[in-house]
Parts: structure tokens; sequence; C-alpha cells
């Protein structure tokens, strides 16, 4: 690494402030992303941001009806929170498998979505559920959040605070994980909420996207069966050491019918 400026405020208001300040700065939630990065000197702000000790961007609980998840909670927090698993049980299930305990006792939701990558988990879960992520700025639909591999709608100095979630009716997620790492070769989340089906596929493709014709299958009939009909194509998807374009074709309808199937 090299020389910087860290930096670790106790409040949203002195973050921002020292965000606003920095060069370059660079905030930091679990890290699990953000040091290896700065080891392999892919990164060098002038400014870290440390955000953990920020009490107003934790708590998980239930508000109006909702689910609100603070932006650093950590995925071990979203897996064993009795509110997450008696308001949407498949998200909890989700968090409880991403990768390691090491990894699920660090890192964090707000950090996860942010970081955007291809083949995490959470995007899955934040437009299947058609979630809004709150930042000090604004609050962004699901379906406008995740603009590509590692982007987002996020402007310049911004910071998510929360994210919010409808109480699902049913909802799960299914993953064929990469046995190492444990990212996502690919992962679908399913949700029906108000009577709307939602289906999100992670790991794909470049970013998340909803699969469509899944939705109107299973909205006409909430069944694995209304799967059987349906194919994707290979056009545009993910290829690499560990599988190919064709076959994540395939697994995006295996994991599909496992997340109906898990959701009951």
């Amino acid at each position: 690494m090299y020389s910087f400026d860290y930096h670790k405020p106790a409040s949203l208001s002195d973050a921002a402030a020292l965000l606003g300040k920095a060069e370059e700065g660079k905030l930091m939630a679990g890290g699990q992303t953000l040091i290896p990065t700065l080891k392999q000197r892919l990164a060098r702000p002038t400014d870290l941001i440390d955000l953990g000790a920020i009490a107003e961007l934790k708590g998980i609980k239930e508000e109006g009806g909702a689910l609100v998840i603070g932006a650093m909670a950590r995925h071990a927090d979203v897996a064993a929170s009795d509110v997450v698993k008696r308001m949407i049980p498949g998200l909890a299930d989700l968090a409880d498998n991403i990768g390691d305990a090491q990894v699920r006792n660090r890192g964090t939701i707000g950090g996860s979505i942010a970081n955007s990558d291809p083949a995490a988990d959470y995007p899955s879960a934040i437009v299947a559920l058609n979630a809004t992520v709150h930042t000090v700025k604004r609050t962004i639909a699901a379906d406008a959040f995740f603009t590509g591999m590692f982007e987002t709608a996020l402007e310049e100095g911004e910071i998510i605070t929360a994210i919010r979630f409808p109480r699902a009716e049913k909802a799960a997620y299914a993953k064929f994980r990469n046995p190492a790492s444990r990212y996502a070769v690919v992962g679908a989340f399913v949700a029906r909420t108000g009577g709307s089906v939602r289906v999100a596929i992670t790991g794909a493709a470049p970013s998340v996207f909803r699969w469509t014709e899944a939705e109107a299958a299973l909205s006409a009939n909430w069944s694995a069966a209304a799967i059987d009909g349906l194919s994707v194509k290979a056009d545009g998807l993910n290829a690499d050491i560990h599988a190919s374009a064709d076959y994540r074709a395939n697994l995006v309808k295996v994991m599909t019918k496992r997340a109906v199937l898990a959701a009951g």
C-alpha cells in the first residue's frame, strides 16, 4: 500500500464533511473489496473514511410495515436478525450464505451494493424485492440503482444510509456458487410482493437483471413448473474460466426453479 490519511468519524455529518474536503476520498464499510484493492494499488485515495463507528448507519428494524436495514449492518447481522427472519426469511438465508464466516462478520449490505460486483448476492434481493436505497441526498428505486459492472446511480460524495424492503408474501434465493470464492456463478432471487412477481438474476451478466419472461410465467402460475417452457439466450452473458455463457444461461433457469421451490 502507500500513505493516506485515515479517518473514523462518529457521525454521518462528519463523514460527509470529510468526504467533501478530501482531494480523493474513499469510504470504507466492511473493507472486503477495498482493502485488497488498496493492496494491489488499484485505488490510491488521499483519504480513507471508515464508517464503522457511525451508529446511525447500523440497525435493523420494522418501520411502517417495511423492513429497514442500516447500510452498515453486517451480513451476519442480517442472517441472525429475528426481524429479517420474520419479515423476509429468504433475505436472511441469502445473507447466511455469503462468503464464509470471516466475510459475513466484516462485510456490510451497504458496502456490497455500493460496490455492485456482478457476482454479488445482495443486488438480486434489492431488485427482486423492489427495495429503495436511501442516501444522504435522496431515495433511489431498485431498478434505477445498479447501472453496470461495478457501477451504480450513486453520485460523487453520496453515502448510502439504509435500504428499505417491502414485506414479501413469498421470497427465496438460490445460487450456484463458485466453490472457492462462494460468489454466485449464477444466483436467482424470486419474490411475490403485493401480488407482483419479480425475478432478479445475479452472476450471469455484467450487472443484475430482471428475467421478465419468468415474472410473467410465475404471475400466471406460481410454481417451478411454470419455468419449464422458458429459455434464456446466452448472448451478452458472462463467460470465463468458471462457466461459459451457455452454461450460465442454463443455470438461470435451474436456479430460478430452485428459488421458487424454496419460496413455497
